[in-house]
């Protein structure tokens, strides 16, 4: 096996292990709301969700496309040099999503993919390197417009949703309109994790397609692959099957307390701007989106309690992404770049599994598992449950 072959397969193996990390920390944008309002039990609801996953993962490749040609201006780098800014960059949105998943925050996956990658362009290659703007296409237009317009246009939607919601069935039988609305939100749930894996799925799609250029197996001009779309999408529903238990606690519980008629609003909402992005090739944050959703289940419900201080260190994390995990994709770089040749890529790829390794052994101090993540809000300062010594499901807190 050749340097180059090798150095390839574990670019490709580090973008499916950001894929993987993608599901389980965004199965909440999907299933979160169902599982605090008891519509589907907790392991029955992320297993769903990673089903649908895996059949969106299939529908459309537009995303797929902005992902590989929308960053990295590839006619300033091309071979070896873009698939070390393109590793680089994957392990910083590996870390991002690992770090904000300890933390129980849902930040946004795909920020932090484009944010390692952008990070990593610029210390390779200069400002240059990335394109800003052009046109309908660049970083601007891509993703910090979306990003800054999703959330809002979710809140409002949601918000007119919820109120009609209820303004409609006021005054008839409580349980009645309880029971209907949880089995729209089976139904309403299962279209926005399609929609994610729609929409998320085809960024790692992208990134491996990127990689295949730069090493030179595949032109900009190609179809995407068979097995780029096959193992992403199977990447992606593994990780949604495991459960992000520690951030589907905060979006179910920590920003509002959701009825069903709350999540149905919130759900239906998101699923329809997902959807409708994955089909103009939008790489969405649906991170963002859903957390706008909820919010807005909240101010459209007379009577409903935001919790501003849990959205404001969602907001928080949100501003941060891209640079931080920029920082860490220019970090890496630099590292690789220093050491030079394979052993470069060896070290940061051994460096990423440590750090993994430490994320997850520290994530056992205060663990949220399918069995107590429905458990009362205790508190603003701590998104974790209380530690379950004895818990005997597999999954990632």
């Amino acid at each position: 096996m050749s340097a180059e072959l090798l150095v390839l397969l574990i670019v490709v193996c580090t973008a499916l292990a950001f894929d993987f990390t993608n599901g389980f920390h965004d199965t909440a944008n999907a299933m979160a709301t169902s599982i605090a309002t008891g519509a589907l039990p907790p392991r029955i609801a992320v297993l769903l969700s990673g089903g649908l996953n895996l059949v969106g993962a299939f529908l459309s490749v537009a995303v797929a496309a902005t992902v590989a040609e929308g960053i990295v201006d590839l006619s300033e780098v091309s071979g070896r040099a873009l698939l070390d800014i393109v590793f680089a960059g994957l392990v910083g949105g590996i870390l991002w999503n690992l770090f904000t998943w300890l933390l129980g925050l849902p930040s946004s996956s795909s920020h932090a993919l484009f944010g390692g990658i952008i990070g990593a362009t610029i210390a390779a290659l200069g400002w240059s390197g990335v394109i800003w703007t052009a046109g309908s296409k660049g970083v601007l237009a891509k993703i910090i417009i979306p990003a800054l317009l999703s959330p809002i246009v979710a809140a409002l939607v949601a918000a007119i949703g919820s109120w009609l919601v209820y303004r409609i069935t006021q005054g008839s039988n409580e349980k009645t309109v309880t029971r209907g609305f949880r089995w729209g939100q089976v139904g309403s749930a299962s279209l926005v994790s399609l929609a994610h894996g729609t929409n998320d799925a085809q960024k790692t799609m992208g990134i491996i397609f990127l990689a295949l250029i730069a090493h030179g197996s595949a032109k900009a001009s190609d179809p995407l692959p068979l097995w780029v779309i096959v193992s992403c999408a199977v990447a992606i529903a593994a990780g949604t099957c495991l459960g992000g238990w520690r951030i589907i606690r905060t979006l179910g519980k920590g920003l509002v307390d959701i009825a069903p008629p709350q999540g149905f609003a919130a759900e239906s909402t998101s699923a329809a701007i997902i959807l409708t992005s994955a089909h103009f090739g939008l790489p969405l944050s649906t991170t963002q989106v859903v957390t706008g959703s909820i919010l807005g289940s909240g101010l459209g419900r007379p009577g409903a309690e935001v919790r501003w201080s849990v959205l404001g260190r969602m907001v928080t994390a949100w501003v941060l992404t891209l640079p931080l995990a920029g920082l860490v994709g220019a970090l890496c770089w630099a590292i690789l770049h220093g050491i030079g040749g394979t052993a470069g890529i060896l070290v940061v790829f051994a460096l990423l599994i440590v750090a993994a390794a430490l994320i997850f052994y520290r994530s056992k101090r205060t663990a949220v598992n399918s069995h107590n993540v429905n458990a009362e809000w205790e508190g603003e300062d701590t998104p974790a449950a209380q530690p379950r010594r004895n818990d005997d499901t597999v999954g990632i807190g």
